[in-house]
């Protein structure tokens, strides 16, 4: 297989899936914001796009510069990376107009507790870190995933924290989600 032919197909497949999401983000947001919904998070999230656009740079001069060939385990991590591309859909089809790359909370709304919200209360967050580790080891790009994961993880012990924060200001967010855990499933449910 060539790995090379591979690493277009998948770069481009994330760039056109990330343009797709940003024009639905984009109009979630304008209607959100109509309903009166209000914006959280705003001096974290240009560093989270930063972060995001870094992570295409750093990953195509490691793959290019470092002469980076296709995984051993190519198949594999594929394999993960699509299976994290249903969890995507069925995350964002889950909010329907509530979803956004955005914190953006509309007051008294009700928290979305159905598909991946039944087992995770962060399914995108856990999506997105699948992602930043498995597309750099599809290519042997090992400093790409350590950094990025490490940058994403702190990242996120700011965003998770202000986006709870901001539902259990505006929504019914505490008790909806008891039984979940923040980041991993739960695979196990207390008796």
């Amino acid at each position: 297989m060539d790995g090379f032919l591979v690493f277009e197909i998948i770069i481009g497949f994330i760039v056109l899936q990330r343009v797709v999401e940003l024009r639905i983000a984009k109009r979630n947001e304008k209607w959100m914001k109509k309903q009166g919904a209000i914006e959280f998070g705003k001096n974290h999230y240009r560093f989270m796009v930063l972060m995001h656009v870094l992570f295409f740079i750093c990953l195509i001069a490691e793959k290019v510069y470092g002469n980076r060939e296709l995984s051993y385990f190519w198949l594999i991590l594929l394999s993960v990376f699509f299976g994290a591309q249903i969890i995507r859909i069925w995350v964002i089809t889950s909010l329907g107009r509530y979803w956004n790359t955005k914190i953006i909370v509309l007051r008294d709304a009700k928290v979305i507790k159905k598909g991946p919200y039944l087992y995770i209360k962060h399914p995108n967050y856990f999506v997105v870190a699948i992602e930043l580790a498995v597309v750099p080891l599809l290519f042997n790009c090992y400093i790409t995933a350590c950094i990025f994961t490490i940058l994403n993880g702190i990242i996120l012990m700011i965003r998770i924290p202000e986006e709870e924060k901001a539902l259990k200001e505006l929504t019914e967010y505490e008790w909806r989600f008891q039984d979940c855990n923040r980041f991993l499933p739960k695979v196990v449910k207390k008796v």
